[in-house]
């Protein structure tokens, strides 16, 4: 990276710049080809240049870029209006990303009760391994520590338990709770998928003593798993949902859905955005819901990632000394393997020309467009296959160590 850079150096950028893509491929400045299972963390659920929103957007850059929100904005209006059809929801409140839609999550929660006039009730329950964001806010409600060092005490009102243990969530439940916080699929935590039983139990804790159920859909939602939300096939309905990455196809977009009675806490003054819903962000949300609800889009998510999950179980089987376990959800997927995951991410990168990402706990994370077909998980598990065997060479030339 230019070391003489004018950005923060909060990024551990590599040098590898792109040009262009194309579907599910990326095109470096120097021409060379990249096959993308890393979407931009989960972001180019459409691939690259899908021509609908490509069109959509060429058309309304040639119209109201952005108002603001004491205006009617009409593809806003409509954006919304479709989500609560195809959801749980009868509310939505816009943002331009995931953490201000937890940003949203939270604070509607709060004043949810507030407004019930239980003020002293605003602990929320969230679970270790999670990742909501990087506001002062998401970063107590994930609760780890090194995204929390040295930024002063965390904001107060969050408890964490363990994921898949419901014993661990009972014993965190008070008279100052209002609500639990999860992602059905962890995304940057390590991939951990939450089992059926653990989700309906989460569902009945909050029936039995009056709390909300908050999901964090941002990385796991918008198709990623086969479904359209990923709580869906655990047949649970929440109360709150946050939701962005895919739902912008690559441009800056994000939401918070909720229940009615809930959301009419957030009355006039309460929350509010400047960009959040914009014409032009609206616009293009609408196009990625067009390609995302079309009849087959779903289905084919689906089908690709019971096939991904079936080339990991041949790659786990082929070189069981470097994968351990397999994670995730549909087109979420994570392998934890021993080699270091970020060195392996690079190779991969390097070496092999395939994008992924690293996760918690040593996770490889591979995250395709949703367009994915079977030919693109066939070459990708390919370039891992020959990643996994350079290690098998170097480490058997290896000089032994006395």
């Amino acid at each position: 990276m230019n070391s003489m850079s004018a950005l923060y150096g909060t990024y551990a950028r590599s040098d590898l710049a792109f040009e262009r893509g194309e579907g599910v491929r990326l095109f470096s400045q120097d021409g060379a080809e990249y096959l993308d299972f890393h979407s931009g963390v989960a972001v180019n659920a459409l691939g690259h240049g899908d021509p609908h929103l490509v069109a959509t957007l060429k058309s309304a850059a040639e119209k109201v870029w952005h108002t603001a929100n004491t205006f009617t904005i009409p593809e806003q209006e409509r954006l919304a209006q479709r989500l609560t059809d195809a959801t749980f929801a009868d509310a939505v409140f816009f943002t331009n990303s995931g953490t201000e839609a937890i940003e949203c999550a939270i604070k509607t929660a709060r004043r949810y009760f507030w407004d019930k006039g239980e003020a002293d009730r605003y602990e929320i329950i969230a679970f270790t391994g999670s990742f909501h964001g990087r506001t002062l806010g998401a970063i107590a409600a994930g609760g780890n520590p090194s995204y929390l060092e040295g930024f002063g005490p965390p904001a107060p009102g969050f408890k964490h338990a363990t994921p898949n243990d419901l014993d661990s969530v009972k014993a965190l439940i008070g008279p100052q709770t209002c609500a639990i916080l999860i992602e059905p699929v962890q995304g940057e935590g390590g991939v951990t998928a939450m089992t059926t039983d653990f989700m309906q139990g989460l569902r009945r804790l909050c029936d039995e003593n009056g709390l909300l159920l908050i999901l964090d859909e941002i990385q796991c939602g918008f198709g990623r798993t086969g479904r359209f939300f990923a709580h869906e096939w655990a047949g649970v309905t929440p109360d709150i949902v946050a939701v962005a990455k895919a739902i912008g196809g690559g441009f800056p977009l994000g939401a918070c859905l909720a229940r009615g009675e809930i959301a009419k806490a957030m009355v006039p003054g309460t929350h509010g955005s400047t960009y959040g819903g914009n014409p032009l962000a609206c616009t293009v949300g609408n196009a990625v819901l067009d390609r995302i609800l079309a009849p087959g889009f779903l289905d084919h998510a689906n089908s690709m990632g019971q096939r991904l999950a079936w080339h990991l179980q041949q790659l786990a089987q082929r070189f069981p000394q470097f994968v351990v376990e397999m994670r995730g959800k549909g087109l979420l997927a994570g392998i934890k393997i021993t080699p270091p995951v970020k060195d392996f991410v690079t190779r991969l990168r390097d070496d092999h020309k395939l994008l992924t990402i690293a996760a918690g706990d040593n996770v490889l994370r591979l995250l395709p467009p949703l367009i994915v077909t079977e030919a693109d998980l066939e070459d990708a598990m390919a370039r891992i296959s020959a990643a996994f065997t350079a290690i098998e060479a170097e480490t058997a030339t290896a000089p032994a160590v006395d």
